[in-house]
C-alpha cells in the first residue's frame, strides 16, 4: 500500500499542513457553496480548463470547491512575500487614486507573508513571465499525466467584451507539449464564473489539433474559448459580471 501511495503522489505538489487545511476549511465555510453546471462537459481524462478570472473568485472557487483533482496556474510572484507588494500594486490595485495608493502599499506589505504561505500550499503551479515559465509547462504536463485537470485563468488587462478580457498568449502551448510527450491531443474546456449567481458553468470541450499550424491554432483556440465563455455568460439570466480588474462595484458590467 505504501508503494502505491508513493507512486501516485505528485512530484511537485507539497503535502498541505494542518494550519493551511484549517484556514482552507474556514474560508470554504464563509465563502459558501456554488452550483456547478455542465460538469458532464469535462472529460474523464485529463484536460485544461480555461475560465474568466472574476477577480479572486475564479482561483478561490477552483481551490476550494472544484470537485475533481486539479492544479491551478497561480502567479509565481504571489508565492514570494518579497515579490507580492510590487505585484499587488501593479495587478490588484493599478486603478487606485494616488491619494490612497500609500494605504494599499501598506496593505500589500501586511498581507504578503500570509498570501505567500497560502499560494505555496494551494493546489497551484507557479506561472512566471521569464524563463521559469518552462518549469510551469513541465509541471503542467506532469499534472496532466497524473490524470489531473489544469485550471488556467489567462485574462490580461486589455478588454475584449463586457464578459471577459483578452487572453495572454502562450497557455495553449500546454497542449502542444503534452502531445509531444504523450502523443495525445488534449481538450480545453471553457468555464464561466458567475459569483453573483453563485454558479460556475462549463461548456463543450475544444480539442487541440496537433496537425494544425501552431501559431494560427493557438489564436483559434484562444478566440474560441473567449467566445465560448461569453456565450455561457449570456445563456444565464441577466446578472452583474465580476470583471478581471479590481474596479468600483458600481462600474461592474451587466451580462446583457
Amino acid at each position: 500500500m505504501a508503494k502505491k501511495n508513493k507512486k501516485n503522489k505528485s512530484c511537485f505538489q507539497k503535502k498541505k499542513g494542518k494550519f493551511f487545511l484549517f484556514l482552507e476549511s474556514m474560508v470554504r465555510f464563509f465563502y459558501g457553496k456554488k452550483e456547478f453546471v455542465g460538469l458532464e462537459n469535462i472529460p474523464d481524462e485529463a484536460c485544461v480548463i480555461v475560465g474568466n478570472h472574476s477577480q479572486i473568485h475564479g482561483p478561490l472557487t477552483a481551490e476550494l470547491l472544484f470537485p475533481k483533482k486539479k492544479y491551478i496556474w497561480l502567479i509565481g510572484h504571489m508565492m514570494s512575500a518579497k515579490e507580492i507588494p510590487a505585484y499587488a500594486m501593479e495587478d490588484f490595485w493599478p486603478y487606485k487614486p494616488k491619494s490612497t495608493r500609500w494605504f494599499y502599499k501598506i496593505v500589500a506589505h501586511v498581507i504578503a507573508p500570509l498570501f505567500a504561505y497560502l499560494h505555496r500550499n494551494a493546489d497551484g503551479i507557479g506561472v512566471y513571465k521569464d524563463m521559469r515559465i518552462m518549469n510551469t509547462f513541465k509541471q503542467s504536463v506532469t499534472g496532466l499525466k497524473e490524470g489531473a485537470h489544469i485550471i488556467i485563468f489567462p485574462e490580461c488587462h486589455t478588454p475584449y467584451n463586457e464578459i471577459v478580457n483578452e487572453f495572454q498568449d502562450n497557455f495553449v502551448d500546454v497542449a502542444r507539449l503534452y502531445y509531444k510527450s504523450t502523443g495525445k491531443e488534449i481538450n480545453f474546456v471553457p468555464m464561466y464564473n458567475a459569483p453573483k449567481l453563485k454558479k460556475v458553468v462549463f461548456g463543450k470541450p475544444i480539442k487541440y489539433n496537433a496537425n494544425a499550424p501552431v501559431e494560427e491554432h493557438k489564436k483559434e483556440i484562444r478566440d474560441e474559448l473567449k467566445q465560448a465563455i461569453t456565450n455561457l455568460a449570456k445563456e444565464l439570466p441577466v446578472h452583474t459580471v465580476v470583471p478581471y480588474a479590481n474596479i468600483k462595484k458600481k462600474d461592474y458590467p451587466k451580462s446583457k
